[in-house]
C-alpha cells in the first residue's frame, strides 16, 4: 500500500544490519534540501511492509489541516521500514483487512519466523510439531525452549548486547535462559490472569499455552536488538549525511513500539556535531522507561535533540503493562513480577530516574509549551482501543498524538 495522504514522501528500507537500500537513501538525500522540516516515522514490532505503509498513510492523514496556517512550513515525510514481525494473533486497531487472524495462525506465525529469523527452518519446524502436540513429558518443554533459543538467538551475549537498555546488568532474562517449565508456567498465569485462556483442561495445557508465550516473548527480544541495531547503524548515520545534504532541514523522529527504540537508538549513530533533529516523539514505547536516565543505554541522548524527546504512555496497553515486565526480569530478581519499577516499559509509564522531567496528561501537553528535555504525556483517554494480546499497544492513529507530534515540533 502507497502512502498517499502526504506529499512528498519517501520509504527508508533498512536490512537486519541497518544497511539502507542505497536507492531510497539517495532519493532523500537529493530531494530533501527543499524541505523546511522532515518527520522521520518508524513502524514497531508487529508490521511488515504493507501494515507499516497503512500506519504511516493514516497517522500522517490529520497534517494537512492542521498545518494549513503555516504556509511557512514545507514538510516532508519518511517512512522506515524495517524487518519484523506481527504474531497472527494481534490484531491492530484501524487496520482489520491487513491484521485479520489468520486461518491457521501457527502455521502463518511458523512461516513468518522462517522469513524473519531465516536459517534455523528445521528448529522453527519443530516447535510447530511441540505447540500442535503439547506432549506431557516435561522434556518437551526443555527441547522447546533450546529451540526458541536457537531460532531467535535471544540467549547469546550479542543479542543480550543489542537489546541492552540499561546497563551492564541488562542480561537475557531469567525468563528466556532459566528452567523452562518454571518460565511457561509464569507465563501461562499471566496469560490466564488477563482473561486470554479459556478452560485449560490440564496445567500441562496452561504451560504449552505459556510456551506459545515464550515463543513470542523471545521473537520480541530479537526484534528489540534488532531495532537498536537500525537505529544506531542505519538510521543515524543516514541522518547525519542528511544533515550535511539539507542543512536547513530540521529532523522530527517519531517511533511506535521497537520504532521508539529505533529512533532512539539513531540518536546514538549521529555523527559528532551532528545538530539537525529538532524532535522527538516516541508513541508506545517498547523499551525501558530507565533507558534516558544515568546509567541507561541512551544516557544524556535527549541532549543531541535541539528541542523536546515526549514519550506517550498509556496505562490500556496490554502488551508493555504485563507482559514486557515479565519478558523483562533480570535473572534471579526476587521482586514482585510487575512492580519491578527499574524493568518497566516507557510506553507503560513514561520515563523514570530523570527528576525534572514534566509529567503530563495529552490534554495539557497540547497546550504547554514543552521544555526540551524529556518530557512524558499520558495518552490514555486516547490510546485506550485494543483486544489481547496486546490491548491498546497500537491504538496510535489519532489526530491528536499528529497535533502533539507537531507541537513538539515546534509547528502547531
Amino acid at each position: 500500500m502507497a502512502v498517499t495522504s502526504v506529499q512528498p514522501y519517501w520509504d527508508l528500507t533498512f536490512d537486519a544490519s541497518g544497511d539502507p537500500d542505497p536507492r531510497q537513501r539517495d532519493a532523500l538525500l537529493g530531494q530533501a534540501a527543499g524541505r523546511t522540516d522532515l518527520v522521520v516515522f518508524s513502524h514497531g514490532w508487529n508490521n511488515d511492509l504493507s501494515t507499516a505503509s497503512a500506519l504511516y498513510d493514516r497517522f500522517f492523514a490529520p497534517f494537512p489541516a492542521l498545518l494549513a496556517g503555516r504556509p511557512d512550513v514545507r514538510l516532508g515525510y519518511a517512512g522506515v521500514h524495517w524487518p519484523s514481525m506481527r504474531f497472527s494473533d494481534e490484531p491492530i486497531p484501524d487496520f482489520p483487512h491487513l491484521t485479520a487472524i489468520a486461518a491457521d495462525p501457527l502455521a502463518a506465525d511458523i512461516a513468518t519466523l522462517k522469513r524473519v529469523l531465516p536459517g534455523h527452518d528445521d528448529a522453527a519446524d519443530r516447535i510447530a510439531e511441540l505447540l500442535t502436540q503439547q506432549p506431557e513429558d516435561p522434556a518437551a518443554l526443555e527441547e522447546f525452549a533450546a529451540l526458541v533459543r536457537t531460532l531467535t538467538g535471544c540467549a547469546s551475549p550479542g543479542a543480550a548486547l543489542l537489546a541492552q537498555d540499561v546497563g551492564p546488568g541488562d542480561t537475557p532474562p531469567d525468563l528466556l535462559t532459566g528452567d523452562p517449565a518454571t518460565a511457561c508456567a509464569e507465563l501461562g498465569d499471566a496469560l490466564e490472569g488477563q482473561a486470554l485462556l479459556g478452560g485449560l483442561g490440564s496445567l500441562g495445557k496452561k504451560a504449552w499455552s505459556g510456551a506459545r508465550e515464550l515463543l513470542r516473548q523471545a521473537t520480541y527480544f530479537a526484534m528489540k536488538g534488532r531495532a537498536g541495531t537500525v537505529g544506531r547503524a542505519g538510521l543515524g548515520p543516514l541522518l547525519g549525511e542528511l544533515a550535511g545534504r539539507a542543512p536547513g532541514t530540521r529532523v522530527h523522529l517519531v517511533g511506535h513500539s521497537f520504532g521508539a527504540r529505533l529512533v532512539s537508538f539513531a540518536l546514538a549513530g549521529l555523527p559528532p556535531g551532528t545538530r539537525n533533529v529538532a524532535s522527538v516523539t516516541l508513541l508506545q514505547g517498547a523499551f525501558s522507561h530507565s533507558a534516558y536516565s544515568p546509567g541507561g543505554a541512551l544516557a544524556g541522548m535527549q541532549a543531541r535533540v535541539r528541542g523536546p524527546v515526549v514519550a506517550c504512555h498509556s496505562s490500556h496497553d496490554q502488551a508493555l503493562g504485563v507482559f514486557y515486565p515479565i519478558a523483562s526480569r533480570l535473572a534471579g530478581d526476587d521482586r514482585s513480577l510487575l512492580g519491578d519499577e527499574r524493568w518497566g516499559a516507557l510506553g507503560h509509564d513514561g520515563f523514570h530516574g530523570l527528576p525534572g522531567a514534566p509529567a503530563l496528561p495529552l490534554s495539557a501537553a497540547l497546550a504547554a509549551d514543552l521544555p526540551a528535555s524529556c518530557v512524558s504525556v499520558d495518552a490514555s483517554a486516547v490510546v485506550c482501543a485494543g483486544g489481547p494480546p496486546s490491548g491498546a499497544h497500537s491504538d496510535i492513529c489519532h489526530a491528536d498524538l499528529a497535533a502533539l507530534t507537531l507541537h513538539a515540533a515546534t509547528l502547531l
